[in-house]
């Protein structure tokens, strides 16, 4: 399995979407303001809701399960235990040994793995078409007879462990983000890293998974979403067949506490013998496309579009022009639940300094809210975002993935299905209002990543640089994302 890392933007579906404008070159792009997936959904009586998008070019299929429950969703003091308790699901249950579930799915030419983010868990499987009875039925099996033991419960806990070492304690670039996101957020339990503080991952029980479990594991908490070769009325007896005797368990609210005002700029330095080349971030506290100024949402993503990139404004400016970055860029991930972040990042070329690559990131943000992006600037990035989204339904895991994270965070198929639409919609004038309502110095985190002091880091074996990511994303998600969606840094297979 993988762990924390920093993908990460789900924005309804251009984010997701890049990396399959090459693959899916070959197929006849429909019109740019078409609908995405075209989905069909149903409810089953248990509460399940399901959702499937047809796409018949290959025999083959992917489920995904979506629980409503994530990270900022755990009891306090608890840290880490929904990522855990996504590691226990491959344990096994009376009819699948522990282990076996995927074993199963590879000895059948399948893959599968499983992600946790703050707002949602998911597993997926992408099998040829004849086995999706098979991984349907070992799914519907974990949802509600999971089997937990402290034979199993306790060396997973070990595993969990090392997971953070490895992942987190000895990654540089990681430790700021936890940094900032403590920073940014002081009350909201997004300040909390998705894989946990390692003080309270060491105390997780047996007991703690089974009631996380059994309060949050079941089909009127979840999403279905099967994408492939498939019709709706195959996929109802599927799905009446595997899921639809399970017992719905109780409605749960989520609980967020809220964030009190954004007063004060805040920053964060941290220093490591293995880090050569400094780097620069700042995030902003930002609406997302369900909290705060949601009105915002549309006009941030065509921002970032606008700023960020190998042809975005920021690189033009700090490493074409001046020469002062190696590497510039911007972010934003509106799929939060509740408020999320704007970013940047800079890497200061060779022989320049990161005070003088802040100054200049300033002034590039000065000049950003005091002139304004362009009609044509919004023009271009708003072609180029709905160009990528033609390309979205030729890739069976990124249709399940948007629409089960779309979902599970509190927006609708419609949503999905009218962001082309919506992004064209977008003009200059409400890029320019969003950018001066979100890029304020009081709502802001500036994170630096410096080297170690020759004389204190004189002892430490040197190691190879920290690289500044291609794209900071917003959240932190745990586990191996499929393939076209946003991925963890540092993925892995799930090791059960």
């Amino acid at each position: 399995m993988t762990s924390p890392a920093r993908p990460r933007r789900l924005a309804l579906v251009a984010a997701a979407l890049a990396a399959l404008v090459l693959s899916a070159a070959q197929f006849a792009p429909r019109p740019a303001d078409a609908a995405v997936f075209d989905p069909k959904t149903f409810t089953l009586e248990n509460g399940l809701r399901v959702v499937l998008v047809e796409n018949h070019r290959v025999p083959a299929v992917v489920q995904m399960v979506w629980y409503k429950v994530g990270a900022a969703d755990e009891p306090r003091g608890k840290s880490g235990i929904a990522h855990f308790l996504e590691h226990l699901m491959f344990k096994g249950t009376a009819s699948v040994e522990p282990g076996a579930f995927s074993k199963v799915v590879a000895r059948h030419g399948g893959r599968d793995n499983a992600f946790t983010g703050q707002d949602y868990t998911a597993y997926h499987q992408t099998v040829a078409k004849d086995y999706l009875d098979l991984v349907m039925k070992m799914e519907a099996d974990r949802m509600s007879n999971l089997v937990l033991t402290d034979a199993v419960v306790d060396p997973e806990r070990d595993v969990i462990l090392e997971e953070r070492r490895a992942r987190i304690d000895n990654q540089p670039t990681a430790l700021l983000g936890e940094a900032m996101d403590s920073a940014l957020y002081r009350n909201h339990p997004y300040r909390i890293p998705v894989i946990g503080w390692a003080s309270e991952m060491a105390g997780l029980k047996t007991a703690d998974a089974l009631g996380f479990y059994k309060r949050h594991y079941a089909p009127n908490n979840a999403i279905l979403v099967v994408a492939g070769d498939v019709s709706l009325e195959e996929l109802k007896r599927l799905a009446q067949e595997h899921y639809g005797d399970i017992p719905r368990g109780p409605d749960v609210e989520r609980e967020r506490v809220t964030e009190p005002p954004q007063l004060a700029a805040r920053r964060v330095t941290l220093e490591s013998p293995q880090v050569r080349e400094p780097t620069l971030r700042r995030n902003y506290y930002a609406p997302s496309a369900t909290a705060g100024a949601t009105q915002h949402a549309y006009a941030l993503e065509v921002l970032s579009e606008i700023l960020g990139g190998p042809t975005g404004r920021l690189y033009r400016d700090l490493v074409i022009e001046r020469g002062i970055a190696a590497a510039a860029g911007a972010w934003y991930s509106p799929d939060s639940l509740d408020m999320t972040k704007f970013g940047f990042y800079a890497v200061p070329r060779q022989g320049k300094s990161v005070e003088d690559l802040e100054a200049a990131l300033d002034e590039a943000i000065a000049r950003l809210l005091r002139d304004g992006v362009t009609v044509d600037e919004v023009a271009d990035a708003t072609k180029r975002l709905k160009a990528s989204a033609v390309f979205a339904r030729d890739d069976l895991e990124t249709a399940a993935q948007v629409l089960g994270a779309a979902l599970a965070t509190g927006r609708s198929i419609d949503d999905v299905e009218q962001w082309p639409a919506r992004i064209g919609a977008v003009t200059a004038e409400q890029v320019n209002i969003a950018a001066r309502a979100v890029l304020k110095p009081e709502g802001s985190v500036t994170g630096i990543l410096l080297p170690k002091p020759a004389e204190a880091a004189s002892a430490t074996p040197a190691q190879a640089p920290a690289q500044a990511p291609a794209q900071t994303p917003a959240k932190t998600p745990v586990e191996g994302a499929p393939a076209g969606a946003p991925q963890p840094s540092q993925p892995a297979k799930n090791p059960s």
